[in-house]
C-alpha cells in the first residue's frame, strides 16, 4: 500500500489531520475514501462546502481553504496499527508542516491524532485553550471513521463550530 498525497497550501483556513490513510484511500490515492467514512457528508452537513464533495475531489477543497494530511502517512486497516514510532515520527512532521503552512485552523479528525500530537489526555471536543504551534487554533472532532459509534448528529455538530469559527474570524 502506498501514501497518499497531501493537499497543502499556505493560507488555508482549515488544515483537515486524519490518523493515516485507509486501504480504500491508498488504493484511490484519496483522502476519507473509505465508502464507510462519513466524512465528506458531516463537512457538507456542518456547512463547510457548498454540496457534498466525494474524495476523488478532496484537491479541489484546496480553492475552498481547506488542505489535508495525516499524522502517520503509511495506509493500514485500522488507526490501532500505527506504531509509538510512527507516532513519535508523524508528530514532528506534523508541527514542522503547520509552523511552516500556518492554516488558521488545524483540524484534528479524532481525538486520538490530537492526543498524539500533543501528548495531552482529557482533551474536549472543539478549539483547545492552549495550541503546540502558536498563532493556529488547534480544533479536535470526532473521527469520521464508520466504525465510530458516535451518531452522525452530534459530530457534524462539532463540525459546525468550524464554520461558526471561520464566519466570525472573517468578519
Amino acid at each position: 500500500m502506498k501514501p497518499i498525497p497531501d493537499h497543502l497550501d499556505y493560507g488555508l483556513s482549515i488544515l483537515f489531520i486524519g490518523y493515516n490513510p485507509s486501504v480504500r484511500s491508498s488504493e484511490t490515492g484519496h483522502h476519507y475514501a473509505n465508502p464507510s467514512n462519513r466524512f465528506w457528508k458531516l463537512i457538507h452537513e456542518a456547512g463547510l462546502t457548498p454540496r457534498k464533495y466525494k474524495p476523488e475531489e478532496d484537491g479541489d477543497l484546496l480553492k475552498l481553504g481547506y488542505g489535508f494530511t495525516n499524522i502517520v502517512a503509511r495506509p493500514t486497516k485500522t488507526a490501532a496499527e500505527i506504531t509509538k514510532e510512527e507516532y513519535k515520527a508523524g508528530r514532528l512532521r506534523l508541527m514542522e508542516t503547520i509552523q511552516r503552512y500556518r492554516p488558521k485552523v488545524a483540524c484534528f479528525v479524532g481525538k486520538g491524532v490530537y492526543e498524539q500530537y500533543s501528548g495531552r489526555t482529557g482533551i474536549e471536543w472543539g478549539p483547545q485553550p492552549e495550541s503546540v504551534v502558536p498563532n493556529v487554533v488547534e480544533f479536535v472532532a470526532p473521527s469520521s471513521s464508520g466504525l465510530v459509534r458516535m451518531r452522525s448528529e452530534e459530530i457534524t455538530a462539532i463540525f459546525r463550530q468550524l464554520t461558526v469559527y471561520l464566519k466570525d474570524s472573517t468578519g
